[in-house]
């Protein structure tokens, strides 16, 4: 008798590298491969190196108080993932002129983008992919 292992949707490998786009009204939003590096968490805690200008998120419970809670927004948990980040940006002086999309890396357990970086602007993303307008880096095949 076989020995059937069960498929399911998070065996399949993920196509895209980990982004971060800062959004026009400071809101951030985590692609699926930036949350799965993150372990899928359901809060961060949001930290910046203003010297280095660097954003990092942090998994963490929801029930501590500086966590920020992240939510679906395509909805059946398949991102994009958004952290209500207004008052962060605010706080630090963010520029959130545009929405721009930077890379992200794990340090340490730490997700992060380097704002010194000029990121890939984007436009609305509400009628599927954002379009890219300038300084776009990122390949057609992994748009």
């Amino acid at each position: 008798m076989p020995k059937f292992e069960v498929f399911t949707k998070r065996m399949v490998p993920l196509a895209e590298k980990p982004y971060v786009t800062i959004q026009k009204r400071g809101n951030l939003a985590l692609n699926k491969s930036a949350h799965a590096a993150l372990g899928e968490p359901k809060a961060v805690e949001l930290l910046f190196d203003p010297e280095a200008k660097v954003i990092g998120f942090r998994a963490i419970e929801t029930d501590v108080e500086h966590a920020y809670p992240i939510r679906s927004q395509g909805g059946k948990d398949i991102g994009p993932y958004l952290v209500a980040g207004t008052a962060f940006t605010k706080y630090y002086g963010i520029d959130t002129t545009m929405a721009r999309r930077f890379p992200a890396t794990m340090d340490d357990g730490v997700l992060c983008i380097d704002l010194s970086q000029p990121g890939t602007v984007v436009s609305s993303n509400r009628k599927g992919r954002g379009r890219h307008q300038q300084g776009d880096d990122q390949p057609a095949a992994e748009r």
